[in-house]
């Protein structure tokens, strides 16, 4: 039995999803390590094209032959719905099965929308209705918390991504009790939604280890392989204290930390079919690691950095300092840039 299985047979609250819309790399996710959910994005769906390009050439000419009129813009976001559709059938069953609680696949607003609530809430929308199953992700800037918050009122299972800090955490799990009061005291039902709270924890250590090139600190190595694991931590806590609805979700792996630490946890693990391969066989011990806390070494050195107290403390940066935060425009930089090199490989199949 692969590592990962074997946690979440122990732990039955620890999911694992796969962080690609790939259905043979889902596949594998399901059936050898318990994989109970998938994820898109342009970026994640330029990959699996470039994987996968000759079972999906005649689906990308057809959507243009079929529609004379669009844009590249167009084919691009239809090609994504087809991706996204097509491995979400692989989840329905787990999905009907566990009444919404599992079985979903994320599909993921335009990211040039991260300033734009209205534009956000529409494209959310429209993504939603596509499959029974669906799970929405926009980034967990000032105006995705407001949209978190709508769009819970209007049924929809939200996944706040490009999201590194407690303070985003925080704000998107507050976001999402609004909405979800806000259906209750409509008499609407609520059983079936399944909000998550992404926190990319490998991200958050690329950012520390970045942002240090250009000072003079230094500090132990190890703790900055545990800075994003500690930040995942303190929310969770506070989540587990305040009984939020939502469920923390951990994205973004880069060494054993961010799988092994999070072991037991009411919390779900995203990881890349790469990263799945390498903690298949990882000889670890299969505990509940979720309460354990990091080492008081590794925290004090971490707490000495400005950066990382932004990250860590839940009052670390205001909703309008969401989208400023180092590791925030890294990122929605390399999702937009995605999305470019996807309408790239569109382009060619249209200017023939």
């Amino acid at each position: 039995m692969s590592k990962l299985k074997e946690a979440t047979e122990k732990f039955p609250l620890t999911e694992i999803w796969n962080d690609s819309c790939s259905c043979r790399e889902l596949q594998h996710s399901i059936e050898t390590n318990g994989g109970v959910g998938a994820t898109t994005n342009p970026v994640i769906v330029g990959n699996v094209l470039k994987k996968e390009l000759p079972e999906w050439e005649d689906t990308i000419r057809d959507i243009i032959k079929n529609n004379p009129t669009y844009t590249e813009d167009d084919v691009s976001w239809r090609t994504i719905e087809a991706l996204g559709t097509k491995a979400s059938k692989l989840l329905l069953p787990i999905f009907k099965e566990s009444h919404g609680q599992k079985g979903r696949i994320s599909f993921q607003t335009n990211a040039k929308y991260y300033q734009n609530t209205d534009k956000m809430v529409e494209h959310a929308m429209q993504l939603a209705s596509l499959v029974e199953n669906s799970q929405i992700k926009a980034p967990a800037s000032m105006a995705g918390i407001a949209a978190f918050e709508e769009l819970t009122y209007q049924g929809v299972s939200i996944n706040a991504t490009v999201s590194f800090t407690c303070s985003q955490a925080l704000a998107v799990a507050e976001a999402v009790e609004r909405g979800l009061n806000r259906r209750e005291a409509e008499g609407k039902d609520i059983s079936w939604m399944h909000p998550v709270c992404t926190i990319m924890v490998g991200r958050v250590d690329d950012y520390l280890k970045n942002y240090l090139k250009g000072t003079d600190t230094c500090i132990l190595p190890e703790a900055l392989d545990m800075a994003g694991v500690a930040v995942v931590k303190n929310a969770y806590k506070i989540y587990m204290e305040k009984k939020y609805r939502t469920k923390l979700l951990v994205a973004a792996y880069r060494n054993l930390n961010h799988f092994e630490q999070f072991i037991g946890g009411d919390i779900v693990l995203t990881i890349t079919a790469d990263w799945q391969r390498k903690f298949e066989d990882c000889g670890i011990e299969i505990k509940n690691n979720m309460d354990t806390p990091v080492d008081s070494k590794l925290l004090d050195a971490l707490k000495t950095l400005d950066e990382f107290n932004k990250a860590y403390e839940p009052d670390g940066l205001k909703p309008e300092e969401f989208q400023h935060y180092g590791a925030f425009r890294a990122t929605i930089n390399q999702f937009l840039g995605g999305y470019d090199s996807l309408v790239q490989l569109i382009r060619g199949y249209m200017v023939v």
